[in-house]
């Protein structure tokens, strides 16, 4: 099931492609002997490329996040044509950044969302109060990092997937016994939540962090098997204090993009058995 070849082709705020030496062992043949592996909150999908599990549902409420999954699934080659053919400009990347996500068409709004992901500063997600997408530019440097290549092989590994764009409630009622759940919702690590009342996919409150874990809950009782990565915060690990907790040891911490040894955040699985 694992993969050699380690392609983070999103840069996206949160993810765990630096930490994927500690979180693979983490979930060990529970993965393994799983039907279906499921991500609620799918982000840059780092877990999910480095397990390469042959059945999964990738989820996340941010409808441009899931478009731009489906678009390189479906149409790799012309996505690239497109994203390739931007010019490497200031003034271009606020010119597409005007761009109408939902006046386009599917290739080119992939595009588009894929350009400024990788051109945009330090890789932010954020929009404001109207749904629009206004993170300021950040340079053309880490653009070609990802090929024509790096996007056939995503969509090879997503071919089979299934895509949905809802609240992760919604995914995790619909798990069954046989499904393993991986869950990294929006935190700060070390805090107990993460509010920007005029951002939009910024917002995660403690009442988001309490239905979370009572819907894990629910999950565990059906016998499902779940992990989850969260912030290290006292209130929101006590809402799992009944689960195995293992302090994430190297991370983001507060500071975006710089690596801490006090990340502030945690590792929790409702199962036994681990890698060694």
């Amino acid at each position: 099931m694992m993969t050699q070849k380690k392609v983070l082709f999103l840069r996206y705020p949160g993810g765990k492609g630096r930490m994927l030496d500690f979180l693979i062992p983490q979930f060990a043949s529970s993965i393994l002997t799983a039907n279906r592996f499921v991500e609620p909150f799918v982000g840059g999908g780092a877990i999910f490329f480095a397990l390469s599990p042959k059945q999964a549902l990738l989820s996340d409420i941010n409808s441009e996040l899931i478009d731009l999954y489906g678009g390189i699934r479906r149409y790799p080659i012309e996505v690239w044509n497109i994203f390739q053919g931007f010019p490497s400009t200031k003034n271009t990347y606020y010119k597409i950044r005007d761009w109408k996500h939902n006046e386009l068409d599917l290739p080119t709004r992939t595009a588009r969302t894929l350009y400024l992901n990788r051109t945009c500063f330090k890789g932010m997600w954020r929009h404001n109060s109207n749904g629009e997408f206004n993170v300021g530019y950040g340079g053309q440097d880490r653009r070609w990092v990802i090929s024509k290549e790096t996007l056939v092989w995503v969509s090879k590994k997503l071919w089979h997937v299934s895509l949905k764009c809802c609240d992760f409630e919604e995914v995790i009622d619909a798990c069954e016994e046989n499904d393993f759940i991986f869950v990294d919702p929006p935190y700060r690590p070390g805090e107990r939540e993460m509010i920007h009342d005029h951002y939009w996919y910024g917002k995660f409150s403690f009442d988001d962090h309490k239905r979370l874990a009572a819907t894990l809950k629910k999950a565990s009782a059906r016998g499902i098997r779940w992990a989850i990565t969260t912030s290290a915060h006292p209130d929101i690990v006590y809402l799992f204090s009944r689960y195995h907790i293992v302090s994430i040891p190297r991370g983001t911490g507060k500071k975006i993009g710089a690596l801490t040894k006090d990340s502030g955040e945690v590792f929790i699985r409702n199962y036994e058995e681990v890698s060694q």
